[in-house]
């Protein structure tokens, strides 16, 4: 699954210094990665310009990122990183896993005090022997790989309070 990650990592970056996240190691992939929605340009263009590790997780605990993330067990870690968001979760959990949405859009008439719906394309690539796809990744603009992929859906996450309540697939992008 990181091989996956990094590739969509590298294809969606599009600044010099950005190419320097094929320098990270897993451990540091997954956590910059997931913590890319609480980072502007000039946070991520300045962590992938140092050096060591060392260095760059002393960025994060200063610019109280570090938290964010490891606040989770190594389990809660892993589902952040593969990516498997279930009813439970917080939207921070949601973003750190899939990013920023495609789309959002206020629910009313719920019990809850704000409820939202995020909206997340992905596309579906290689397939197993039974024709299922085996890997899908989360779509963002200006992606490399759109051209490849054999199947379009989307995921609509609805959130209580912040909340995921349910996750919905949905074939096709509309």
């Amino acid at each position: 699954m990181h091989s996956i990650m990094f590739f969509l990592g590298l294809t969606l970056l599009g600044g010099c210094w950005e190419k320097r996240v094929k320098h990270l190691s897993d451990v540091e992939f997954d956590h910059y990665y997931a913590l890319r929605p609480f980072m502007d340009e000039d946070v991520r263009k300045t962590y992938l310009k140092l050096k060591t590790e060392e260095e760059r997780n002393a960025f994060l605990k200063e610019q109280e990122l570090w938290d964010q993330f490891y606040k989770y067990d190594a389990d809660e870690r892993e589902e952040i990183v593969m990516g498997k968001v279930e009813p439970g979760w917080t939207k921070d959990k949601v973003l750190m896993a899939w990013g920023a949405p495609f789309d959002k859009r206020k629910i009313t008439g719920r019990q809850a005090t704000r409820s939202e719906v995020l909206v997340y394309r992905f596309e579906g690539h290689d397939t197993d022997e039974d024709g299922k796809v085996d890997s899908h990744l989360v779509w963002e603009q200006n992606s490399a790989t759109e051209y490849k992929a054999q199947t379009l859906f989307r995921k609509e996450v609805l959130l209580d309070d912040d909340l995921v309540m349910e996750v919905t697939l949905k074939d096709g992008w509309s």
